[in-house]
């Protein structure tokens, strides 16, 4: 039985299954997968973890957030921009999304206004207490940006990319003048080298068109969300608009959970067009609890449910638009379950896709190799299920942790 010659942190997942019906040990040293070999091939010095009877998949990864005013919903109030309250609430909406399985995030945070850069600091705050758990990146998020009245916003948008903002976004629907508002936006992230992420309902096909124009060849990459207007329009129109983004490469993400604050729309663009057109589509979350939706979940597998029983995705691309697909447009590598591979990995109780997107309540969640959260649950029943022979559930066969 090969031994790993790794040290004693490695971690050593034993016995989980894969998509394709293989059941392996995969051994993490540091954060890469070190080694993956049939299941009891492999021993570590390091801690071992039984995974048997659960499934191992590429984590997910939030694409589109709102971590500055999660959880804020239930006060009826606006929420507090001062940043110690921002730092709180971001970070236990930050866990909460971690302990659905997705260790990167991308919060977009609005900056400008009478809040100028409180926003912005909580969640930079959060991101730093959050280090060795979960990668976030803020996105600055202005609203106007043009002319007289965006002149702050604009200065105050500059001041978010010197302060750490990761990325550069906005609202060009709600700007009187879209296209300059586009254009800013483009200019700065071009001159700083930053991807930028534009909330559009996506309902004006000219505007569109005219942002795919501007867009085209833009690097590092442009993503729009949520484009729930694109489902409004008609088939050849729509058609014609998907292609038009698919040449300039530009990311839609959209949000099957619910809307968020910088839309109008909510539901989903048509994600079926969309990706045989050669547009990627990638799912994000928007809204988590607060007052654009009250109940917002933050589960990627949720939205990756959504898109399978709704729009009508194979459970196998459903979870690509929230893993590699996600994992792809915040700019990260992609993750498999081989050697060499970043250890970003999600191990879902059950045997097979599909039933992990429709019931999947206990999860392990790995982060640059080492387990960051854990979720379990216990099913019990009282006595038809031994009466008739049916599988059970229940603490004997607990599982890593003492759960299922």
């Amino acid at each position: 039985m090969p031994v790993s010659t790794v040290d004693a942190s490695a971690l050593l997942l034993g016995g989980a299954r894969l998509t394709d019906g293989r059941s392996v040990d995969v051994l993490l040293a540091g954060p890469r997968i070190d080694a993956v070999g049939a299941a009891g091939s492999l021993t570590t010095r390091g801690i071992r973890l039984d995974l048997r009877g659960y499934l191992l998949l590429p984590a997910p990864a939030e694409p589109h957030a709102h971590a500055d005013t999660a959880l804020t919903g239930a006060s009826g109030a606006p929420p507090s921009h001062r940043p110690e309250d921002v730092r709180r609430r971001a970070t236990e909406a930050a866990l909460l999304q971690l302990s659905h399985g997705a260790t990167a995030l991308r919060a977009h945070v609005r900056v400008g206004d009478v809040e100028g850069l409180g926003f912005l600091e909580g969640v930079l705050a959060a991101r730093r207490s959050l280090r060795g758990l979960t990668d976030l990146t803020a996105v600055a998020v202005p609203q106007l940006l043009t002319g007289v009245a965006g002149a702050g916003n604009l200065a105050a948008l500059r001041d978010a990319v010197d302060t750490g903002a990761g990325v550069i976004g906005g609202c060009p629907d709600l700007d009187p003048d879209p296209a300059g508002y586009t254009e800013a936006v483009l200019d700065l992230a071009a001159s700083h080298g930053l991807p930028v992420d534009l909330h559009t309902d996506g309902d004006d096909p000219v505007g569109l068109a005219r942002l795919a124009t501007m867009a085209g060849g833009f690097r590092p990459g442009l993503s729009l969300g949520p484009c729930a207007g694109l489902s409004r329009l008609p088939g050849a129109e729509a058609a014609l608009t998907a292609d038009r983004l698919a040449a300039a490469a530009v990311t839609v993400i959209c949000l099957p959970q619910g809307g968020c604050s910088g839309a109008r729309l909510r539901g989903t663009p048509p994600v079926r067009l969309l990706r045989a057109a050669g547009v990627r589509v990638v799912a994000g979350s928007g809204a988590l609890r607060d007052r654009s939706n009250p109940v917002g979940r933050g589960d990627p597998l949720e939205a990756a449910y959504l898109l399978a029983s709704r729009d009508g995705l194979g459970p196998e691309d459903a979870y690509e638009a929230v893993s590699d697909a996600a994992r792809e447009a915040l700019g990260l590598p992609g993750v498999r379950i081989e050697a060499g591979s970043p250890a970003e990995l999600l191990a879902v109780r059950g045997d097979e896709l599909a039933g992990a997107l429709s019931l999947a309540y206990s999860r392990i969640v790995v982060h640059r190799g080492r387990v960051v959260a854990r979720t379990s649950a216990v099913r019990e029943y009282r006595d038809p299920g031994a009466a008739l022979g049916l599988p059970r559930q229940g603490r004997a066969d607990s599982g890593p942790g003492g759960g299922p």
